[in-house]
């Protein structure tokens, strides 16, 4: 179960994964080294995972991104997700119900990466159809 502080101190580290023990021990008006506790319970017990690197605005505003969505042959599904897992540009790979059985988050360099990425995937073995939206705008992200 996660206190009041737990879920502010994920919070920050949402904001800004890099922040200092200090800092974050300063904004959570909480000592120095109960934060450092609180980070590691977090890590022990699989809240936080890991740190990542979020690209920054210049660089994903020459990106092109899009929802791919994908009709996979049920016998052929874990081939698939493996063959789909080797692609570097899908960034996340979801399960889904509906028509779909799964949705692919992509990042392109252009339209025409895009493109091709789009027949990459389409031709897997497995795949039976694709639906795809290009991402226009991001509006928020947490």
């Amino acid at each position: 179960m996660l206190t009041k502080e737990d879920e502010r101190l994920l919070s920050m580290l949402r904001q800004n994964a890099r922040a200092s023990v200090s800092d974050l021990a300063r904004s959570l008006n909480l000592s120095r080294s109960t934060v450092q506790t609180r980070i590691a319970r977090l890590e022990q017990l699989g809240v936080i995972k890991g740190y990542v690197v979020e690209f920054g605005e210049t660089f994903t505003k020459n990106q092109v991104s899009a929802h791919v969505s994908i009709k996979v042959r049920q016998k052929l599904t874990t081939k698939t997700n493996v063959e789909l897992r080797q692609i570097s540009q899908i960034s996340e790979l979801y399960a889904i119900s509906g028509e779909y059985d799964l949705i692919a988050v992509v990042q392109a360099q252009s339209t025409e990466q895009l493109s091709h990425l789009l027949d990459e995937i389409g031709n897997l073995d497995g795949v039976e159809r694709t639906n795809s939206s290009v991402i226009l705008e991001t509006k928020f992200r947490r």
